[in-house]
């Protein structure tokens, strides 16, 4: 049996287990694996070089998205950069359907080499807005963990998803104004926010897990083209 005691795999077991995340330990360094890849690297995909903080703010952050009950595939995940949070639930829930959809071409490179064991991966090179032109509708959820303020987010996450599927997006608190500007934002791409869900995924952490429903088709107009999610927020 494999066991775990001490170092980045059983600091990530331990904070599995306070947000309710079944892991197992040959699971866990699995995952802590992912960092000694991305050490050997010579692009820089991640700017956290201690392991410690790393396993916190990457691997244990990913995580908290199997908090979410309506988490289901296929998914796509946006931005999904060294992989966090979309290759760490491919590695969770091997019998989901996993798209990355990463525009950096090097961050690619880097995805298709770590997932090349992952059968219910595959890597798109290209932006999401691109990707909706062909896939609109395609993913029970979508994903975004650290890519754009959360209005943008949700123009570019609403196309995706499926009828009566979910896009999930890892956020922080924000004032109510803010609040309520991202559920007019979705309510204009035929999506409603869902009651927030706090959850700590390490330490000191301020984390809540944002997800909205699809419960109307998203106008045909939208995603705008490339960059006019950030540049013009919607709401």
């Amino acid at each position: 049996m494999f066991h775990v005691k001490q170092g980045p795999a059983a600091r990530l077991l331990a904070a599995a287990e306070a947000m309710g995340v079944p892991l197992a330990p040959a699971a866990a360094g699995e995952l802590v694996a992912l960092f000694d890849r991305i050490a050997l690297e010579p692009q820089n995909l991640t700017a956290i070089e201690d392991v410690e903080e790393a396993v916190d703010r990457h691997l244990a952050d990913s995580l908290s998205g199997l908090t979410v009950p309506e988490l289901r595939g296929p998914v796509a995940d946006l931005g999904s950069g060294g992989g966090f949070p979309g290759l760490v639930l491919a590695i969770m829930r091997p019998e989901m359907p996993v798209t990355l959809v990463e525009s950096e071409k090097k961050k690619c490179l880097w995805l298709e080499a770590a997932s090349a064991a992952l059968p219910n991966v595959r890597v798109v090179a290209d932006r999401s807005e691109h990707l909706a032109k062909h896939a609109r509708g395609a993913f029970a959820t979508v994903t975004a963990r650290a890519v754009a303020p959360l209005v943008p987010v949700i123009e570019l996450a609403a196309p995706l998803v499926a009828d009566d599927g979910h896009a999930l997006v890892w956020s922080t608190p924000m004032p109510a104004d803010d609040e309520a500007r991202a559920a007019t934002a979705a309510e204009m791409l035929g999506l409603q926010a869902l009651p927030a869900r706090a959850v700590r995924p390490f330490a000191g952490a301020e984390r809540v897990m944002r997800v909205f429903r699809r419960v109307a088709p998203t106008p045909a107009k939208y995603p705008r083209r490339p960059g006019r999610a950030v540049a013009r927020p919607i709401a």
